[in-house]
């Protein structure tokens, strides 16, 4: 009952049509009917006339029945009627007149109304009809948002107003992967390219920084350089990752994503023990379709930031489990209270959070990359405030064999 009076108060487009096709059937019906009601009404006369007709022509035509005046053989004079006679012949008259519109009215009424009902029916069924591809261009739509810009929706049919809408779209849809593409690749060349040059500055970092024959003012200049060199090592790395995760997957592989959990637990272990955060794991059987080399990179950029913005004692609890269709990959971490508000940046790049491991300030490519990844696969991430402070960042990717 409720959708019922939501869908009467915000009504679809189908609904529109659907009562507009109603609208227009019960307007002609009703119109049908008062022109039939005054052909019938003028056919049958006014009763007055009525009386007429009936008395001119029906006891005329039966005075052979009759008394005529003055002794005269019966049909040969005028017949005459007295008062009495004459009114329970109107009033028959006009009884008979009145029964008969008002059931001509009352039937027509009743069969309009069951054509109405008819009609609504029809016009719902053709409303649903003709917009089934505005559905097909909506489902596009929706599967590219979340899949990429690779599908398009190449609608077949005559040549109307809708297959023009769906030609625009794929146009349009056709200029975004180009531009995106182009966007990538400029990405993913730049980032190679640089990094030779940067791999050449550590080692002559690392050469300085262990000369015997350099001086103290060398050696000491050379270990911020090199971090900073690897600072810039680690924001390349980052952007070829995600100009590679952002890319349509053509191979897909069977990956147990709570073995890859399990994995990357060991691995961010000792950074954690460091700080004496506690790593809490649960996993399960899990298995999905996907890149085993980007999967491992989403886990681990979720568990090091869990790690990097946490306090120290903290805490970080890894769940990892099928669920329906889904595989459901959930990281909570303790840490300082994040708004509401600030939970959504996140996710873009180069926003970084402001507590970090001593001060190490990461690329802030972590939880963009996660994204890409779990886009790639057609999955969705969303992150919410953990109640005390800290993160709760949650995975959702389709599980072995549930792709559409």
């Amino acid at each position: 009952m409720k959708r019922l009076v939501d869908a009467l108060k915000k009504p679809t487009l189908r609904v529109r049509l659907t009562m507009m096709y109603g609208a227009t059937f019960l307007a002609a019906g009703v119109l049908l009917v008062a022109v039939m009601y005054l052909l019938v009404r003028d056919r049958l006369g006014e009763p007055g006339s009525a009386r007429q007709v009936f008395i001119s022509g029906r006891f005329a035509g039966s005075a052979d029945v009759g008394t005529s005046a003055a002794g005269q053989p019966p049909g040969s004079g005028p017949l005459t009627v007295d008062g009495r006679t004459l009114e329970r012949v109107t009033a028959g008259v006009q009884n008979y007149f009145d029964a008969t519109m008002s059931s001509l009215l009352w039937r027509s009424s009743v069969v309009l109304a069951m054509a109405a009902v008819v009609a609504i029916g029809l016009g719902w069924l053709m409303a649903g009809r003709a917009l089934r591809p505005l559905h097909q261009v909506t489902d596009t739509a929706r599967r590219v948002s979340d899949r990429g810009l690779h599908e398009r929706i190449a609608m077949q049919g005559p040549d109307d107003e809708i297959k023009e809408l769906a030609d625009t779209f794929d146009a349009m849809l056709e200029r975004l992967d180009r531009a995106f593409d182009g966007q990538r690749r400029f990405v993913g060349n730049a980032s190679h390219e640089l990094r030779t040059p940067l791999a050449i500055q550590r080692t002559l970092l690392e050469v300085s920084a262990t000369d015997p024959d350099a001086g103290e003012e060398v050696r000491r200049l050379a270990r911020p350089l090199l971090v900073t060199n690897e600072r810039s090592e680690r924001l390349i790395d980052g952007l070829l990752l995600l100009a590679h995760s952002e890319q349509e997957l053509h191979v897909r592989e069977r990956v147990d994503l709570a073995e890859v959990v399990d994995d990357v637990v060991l691995v961010v272990t000792p950074d954690a023990a460091a700080r004496d955060i506690a790593i809490r794991a649960q996993t399960s059987h899990a298995t999905v379709d996907g890149e085993p080399v980007l999967l491992e990179h989403l886990v681990m950029n979720i568990c090091q930031n869990a790690v990097r913005h946490n306090i120290d004692g903290g805490s970080i609890n890894v769940t990892c489990r099928a669920h329906d269709d889904d595989v459901v990959l959930t990281v909570a971490n303790t840490g300082a209270e994040i708004a509401v508000r600030d939970v959504g940046v996140l996710f873009e790049p180069f926003r970084r959070g402001r507590d970090r491991v001593n001060g190490e300030r990461g690329s802030g490519l972590g939880l963009s990359i996660v994204r890409a990844v779990a886009y790639a696969h057609g999955g969705r991430v969303t992150a919410s405030a953990r109640p005390g402070g800290g993160l709760i960042v949650e995975v959702r990717l389709p599980a072995r064999g549930s792709r559409g």
